[in-house]
């Protein structure tokens, strides 16, 4: 019958053909996963791996513990948010490159982290990072000054580590460098520390009188006036919300919380507290 025949004839051609579509599909290797290439060409800095050794000793350096959040500004391939999430802590990591934000989000995955990693593409200069307890970030010099007024203005005592590039006059509080035999094994192995400071700069009323304060950063100078008598400010630091200076033999030690400032005061073997409350934000 003629029917039968065609329906064989029909079968046969699509067996031949279903061998011939699995053979192709064998024959096609599939799709590799993103690698990046160091030195490849980002949005604002080419993209570098930071050593594994220097990733630790970041996060070392910025004692992260499992109450922290670590937020990665321009986090690549990943590793430092996926380090830090290793260690308990909750991580994100923001990057522009969309392949590098896959990558990460597949590394935390096989990490094992994916609950307490993740990663988002976006603009670090339209980015919102002021939740973070640790920032961390290997960027050029330039883009680190673009982005020290919003660093500056973060929660007082938030931790901040640069891979190898510094803050120019804004000096850091601690500084490390991993050897060769550490495990950095390229050109980048120093490390930068920061503890955001307070704002303290302007009019305080002390009980003694009008204390004026100038601030530099983690350093601050100014005076008192005492009854129209001006005594200068030594040694004055702040360190987060933890504030020291002496005026004459008394020293200071203290905390700020915003509009004020308070603490204990040593003077001749003795100990008293002293308060301060800001009346004025601008001294010029």
């Amino acid at each position: 019958m003629i029917v039968p025949r065609i329906v064989r004839q029909f079968a046969l051609i699509s067996f031949v053909l279903l061998i011939a579509v699995g053979a192709f599909g064998q024959a096609q290797p599939g799709k590799s996963e993103y690698e990046p290439l160091p030195y490849q060409e980002g949005k604002d800095v080419v993209w570098v791996p930071t050593a594994q050794a220097l990733t630790d000793k970041m996060l070392d350096l910025a004692k992260v513990t499992p109450q922290d959040y670590v937020i990665d500004l321009g986090s690549g391939d990943g590793r430092i948010v996926i380090t830090a999430a290793r260690r308990g802590a909750r991580a994100f990591g923001i990057e522009y490159n969309p392949d590098l934000v896959a990558l990460s989000i597949k590394n935390a995955i096989r990490a094992g982290v994916a609950d307490r990693a993740q990663f988002a593409e976006g603009d670090l200069f339209e980015s919102d990072f002021s939740k973070a307890t640790v920032v961390t970030m290997f960027l050029l010099p330039d883009i680190n000054l673009k982005l020290r007024p919003k660093i500056l203005d973060l929660k007082p005592g938030t931790r901040v580590v640069s891979n190898s590039f510094d803050m120019a006059e804004w000096n850091p509080d601690q500084t490390v460098q991993v050897k060769q035999e550490e495990g950095c094994t390229n050109s980048f192995c120093k490390a930068y520390l920061w503890i955001v400071p307070a704002k303290v700069e302007g009019a305080w009323s002390l009980p003694q009188g009008k204390l004026s304060l100038v601030q530099r950063f983690q350093r601050v100078f100014g005076e008192l006036n005492l009854r129209g008598k001006i005594i200068p400010v030594a040694n004055g630091r702040i360190d987060g919300d933890h504030i020291l200076f002496s005026i004459g033999h008394r020293h200071y030690s203290g905390r700020v919380n915003g509009n004020t400032m308070s603490g204990t005061v040593k003077a001749a073997g003795k100990t008293s507290d002293w308060e301060a409350k800001l009346v004025d934000n601008k001294l010029f």
